[in-house]
Parts: structure tokens; C-alpha cells; sequence
């Protein structure tokens, strides 16, 4: 059997019970380790409750779990090991910085109340404590910060990606749609014409006095067949044709010749073409239309009336009409037109640079078209490569865009800040101590020099406050005091007195 994987709840247990066994394990030697204080056991059992405590909430109060360790840290300085792990996570799991940055802002004020305040800490001891809060505390919370904003990147890239593949796939699908509103609008183009035709065919077999009065009436019910089948066609390619300009032209077919089918179909119609044969492609193939969608309508609503057909080239235009009288019986009977015909034919003609009329005229309709010979319509990409990639209408890929770019910009802004304010804050640091460190007790050389051997104390004009000794054991009756270097004051003379006189002097190597 194949193993089944780990629910995430259990490697979230698993993955606490780790984090508190490691963050524990200092403090547990300390504690199991002699000597025992007083109290040494339920102090241990304290610790190691707080630090699972602060595992188990620090999923959901991150900053909680830091300031519990931090407080820790007051009774068992073993929780100083703690500090950058907590610390480390809180930038990991807090969406904001301001909360943890005001916390940390807490604890150095309260820190330096304290230990300055009210336990006449020296500036030396307070130092140490606030550089451990800050390399210990907030460099590792701004390194959190920054996995966190580097994992906002990906998941952002990610998104952004998908985001194009949706684009990319929607305008294959645009593509293929478009192709099938082409051939649908072809298929409704050419079809239709030749369904009108039959139509008109079947109209003057009804209304032939020769043939006998069962014939006539078939071929009232085939003109009637015809007419619902036509119908029928515009809806079922009505649910696949767009409105557009791209619709094709059937192959080699001039004007001419499509006016001598619908001649050969019965109709009347007088072809008056006075632009000749050498039009523009796009142009010849927007006459094409108009003219097939003007008979096309003729035959359907004006059969046996007259039709003139007419193309004439002027200046830098083409004109073409269709003119059809009015019809002697009144149009065929089947449904209503839905003028769709007309409002594709108009967005064509538009689409190539011109303009299309069309209205009744002396009982009849025309079709009037102004072609120019030097615009053509507006290019149509054949495949998914040449199709441009707009913003979809839902705004996902600009949204993606945005949110990459704003990621990349938090990523770039959180590793500034990860390695800069640290630095930053320990020059803080370091010019804050400074004057602490060095406040009433800096003698400078000259004053060193013009110190003689066996003077009274009182009388060497001393700075009013000492510096803090080395470390290590210091000779009974000596002072030390700074010449202030920057950025620690540490002690730099050592004057040591026998019976209020100065006995000696030196510098203190460092």
C-alpha cells in the first residue's frame, strides 16, 4: 500500500513540538544542570510551560509569543536564545510591521526605564542588553519580513503567470471564434442568397397561369419551405455569427457575375458598371457585399420587382447603389425581417472608410454605398499569434501586473531595510550610549599630562563622575576615567591614590 500523505494539522503539531524541543533545550540544561537554586524545579517547569505557551499561540499571536519570551528573558536569561527564533517567526507570520515594531519600541523605552531608572544599571550593561534586543530581537524580524515579502513575491509571479495563460488561451478561443463567425456569416452570406433565389424561382412557378393548379400550390408550399428555412438558418447562425468586418467573399466572384446568377434566377435586374475591373481587393470585396445583401433582400421582398445595379468610380470613391421598384404583388409572406442584414452590411461598409444609406425610394428600396478607393477596413488577425493582447474584461491580468510590480517593490523595500536598519539603529545605538558612557567623565590628554604625582585629589580638578573599570579584578584606591572614544568610552586612564595623594597614573592598554 502506498503511504498516505501527512494532513497538514499533523505536520503543524509535528512541526510546534520541534520548534519548542529546540527553544527549550537551553533552558532545560541550565535547569537540569548544578548547581540547583532554590525553587529550581518549579522555576524549569515555568520556563518550559511559557515557551510551549508561546509555540502554541504564536501561530495565531505572533507578537504575543515575542513579548512572552521577551519577558521570559527577565527570570532566565537561557531565553535569550529564544529571542531571534520568535523574533524570526513574527516578521514570517505578522501581515503588518507597525504592531511588532511598536512592540519592540516598548520594550527598548521600558528596558532602558528600568535598568537606567531604577536599577542604576551603567551604560555599559544597558548597551549590551539593548544591542542583544536588537540583533537578537529585530534583525531577525526584519530577515522574517523578508522571507515573507520574498514569498509574496513568488506566489505574485505565480499568479501573474496564470494570469497570461488565461490571457493567452482566451485569445486562442477569441481566434476561434472569430473563425467560426466567419464561416457562420459566409454560411449566411452565400447560403442565403441562394435560398432567396429558389424562393423567387418557386414564386413564378406559383404565379405561371400554364402549370396546373396542384402544381402551383407545391410550388406555393416549396417558396413557403424556402422562406421558413431561410429564417431558420439566420437563427441558427445568428447564435454564431458576430458583427464584423472580416466576412469572406466567395473565391473569383465579380459583381457581374453574381448579378448574372440572380438574372438567371429570374429576377430583373440591370447591372450598370462604370468602375471597371482593377478596384482594391478590400474595396471590390465590400461592393461584393453590398450588392449580394441588396439583391439578396430584393429577391425576399420585392420579387418580380425591377432591380438596377450600379458601380461607378468618382475621384478617389467608388458609389455603388441597388435600386428595386416597387414589386407588382407585394412582398412574399413569411416572418418579418429582423434587419440584421442591413446593420452588418452598414458596420462593413463603415469599417472600410465609408458610408451606407438605405431606405425606401419612389415605393421601391435602395442601397447606396460611398466606398474611397485608399482606406481599407481594420486588419483582422488570422491566428493566435497575431491576435494583441488586451486587458480582458475582468482586469485579471492588470490586477496580476499590479500586484507583481507592487510585490517586487515590498521585496526590494524589505531587503533595504533588512540589512540597513540595523545598522542604522546600532549608530542610533551607539550615539545614545556615547554621551551615557561619557557624561562627567571624560579627561582628555592634556588634562592626563598636566597631572603630577603626589598632589591632593581634590586639588587635580577630576571629572565628577568615573568611567566604568576593565574587566577584571580592580587595585583598591583607583579610579579610571575616558578620553571619550567614540563609540564606546571605554576606559582609558587609571589613577590610583595613597592616603588622598596621587601615587600613580597610567594609560590602560586596550
Amino acid at each position: 500500500m502506498e503511504p498516505q500523505p501527512t494532513p497538514p494539522a499533523a505536520r503543524r503539531r509535528a512541526g510546534d513540538l520541534l520548534l519548542w524541543a529546540v527553544v527549550a533545550a537551553p533552558v532545560a540544561y541550565a535547569g537540569l544542570t548544578p548547581p540547583w537554586p532554590r525553587h529550581a524545579v518549579p522555576l524549569l517547569a515555568g520556563s518550559l510551560a511559557l515557551l510551549g505557551l508561546a509555540v502554541v499561540c504564536g501561530r495565531r499571536w505572533p507578537l504575543a509569543a515575542l513579548l512572552a519570551v521577551v519577558l521570559g528573558s527577565l527570570v532566565d536569561g537561557n531565553f535569550v536564545f529564544a529571542i531571534p527564533v520568535f523574533s524570526y517567526l513574527a516578521g514570517r507570520r505578522s501581515a503588518g510591521a507597525g504592531r511588532v515594531a511598536a512592540g519592540f519600541a516598548a520594550v527598548a523605552v521600558a528596558g532602558t526605564a528600568v535598568n537606567l531608572g531604577l536599577l542604576g544599571t551603567n551604560p555599559a550593561t544597558w548597551f549590551l542588553l539593548a544591542s542583544v534586543l536588537l540583533f537578537a530581537g529585530v534583525f531577525p524580524w526584519l530577515l522574517g519580513r523578508l522571507r515573507r515579502q520574498q514569498r509574496a513575491l513568488a506566489e505574485a509571479g505565480a499568479r501573474h503567470a496564470e494570469a497570461e495563460e488565461r490571457e493567452r488561451r482566451a485569445a486562442v478561443e477569441r481566434v476561434r471564434l472569430r473563425e467560426r463567425a466567419r464561416i457562420a456569416q459566409d454560411m449566411h452570406d452565400s447560403l442565403g442568397h441562394d435560398l432567396s433565389l429558389i424562393a423567387l424561382r418557386a414564386a413564378a412557378l406559383e404565379l405561371a397561369a400554364d402549370l396546373p393548379p396542384a402544381h402551383r400550390a407545391a410550388a406555393g408550399e416549396l417558396r413557403a419551405s424556402v422562406a421558413t428555412a431561410t429564417e431558420r438558418l439566420h437563427d441558427i447562425i445568428g447564435v454564431l455569427r458576430e458583427e464584423r468586418s472580416g466576412s469572406l467573399r466567395p473565391a473569383g466572384e465579380s459583381v457581374a457575375e453574381l448579378v448574372d446568377g440572380a438574372r438567371d434566377a429570374g429576377m430583373a435586374v440591370e447591372l450598370r458598371d462604370g468602375a471597371g475591373g482593377d478596384l482594391p481587393p478590400l474595396v471590390a470585396h465590400a461592393v461584393h457585399r453590398v450588392v449580394r445583401e441588396a439583391l439578396t433582400n430584393a429577391a425576399r421582398y420585392a420579387p418580380g420587382a425591377p432591380v438596377t445595379v450600379t458601380v461607378d468610380r468618382r475621384g478617389g470613391e467608388v458609389a455603388v447603389s441597388v435600386v428595386n421598384g416597387r414589386p407588382p404583388a407585394g412582398p412574399l409572406p413569411g416572418p418579418a425581417s429582423h434587419g440584421s442584414g442591413l446593420l452588418a452590411l452598414r458596420e462593413r461598409v463603415r469599417l472600410a472608410g465609408g458610408a451606407l444609406d438605405a431606405g425606401p425610394r419612389d415605393g421601391g428600396f435602395a442601397v447606396t454605398a460611398h466606398l474611397p478607393l485608399t482606406t481599407g477596413p481594420v486588419p483582422v488577425a488570422d491566428d493566435a499569434s497575431a491576435v494583441p493582447d488586451p486587458m480582458p474584461a475582468d482586469g485579471r491580468t492588470g490586477d496580476a501586473e499590479r500586484g507583481l510590480r507592487e510585490a517586487r517593490r515590498r521585496a526590494r523595500r524589505s531587503v533595504l531595510v533588512a540589512f540597513g536598519a540595523p545598522a542604522g539603529l546600532a549608530l542610533v545605538l551607539a550615539l545614545v550610549y556615547y554621551p551615557l558612557a561619557t557624561a562627567g567623565a571624560v579627561l582628555d590628554r592634556s588634562g592626563y599630562e598636566r597631572l603630577r604625582l603626589g598632589e591632593e585629589r581634590d586639588a587635580l580638578g577630576l571629572p565628577r563622575r568615573q568611567a566604568d573599570p576593565p574587566a577584571g579584578a580592580a587595585p583598591a584606591g583607583c579610579e579610571y576615567y575616558t578620553d571619550g572614544n567614540f563609540p564606546f568610552a571605554e576606559p582609558t586612564w587609571r589613577l590610583c591614590f595613597a592616603d588622598g595623594r596621587l601615587a600613580s597614573k597610567e594609560k590602560i592598554a586596550r
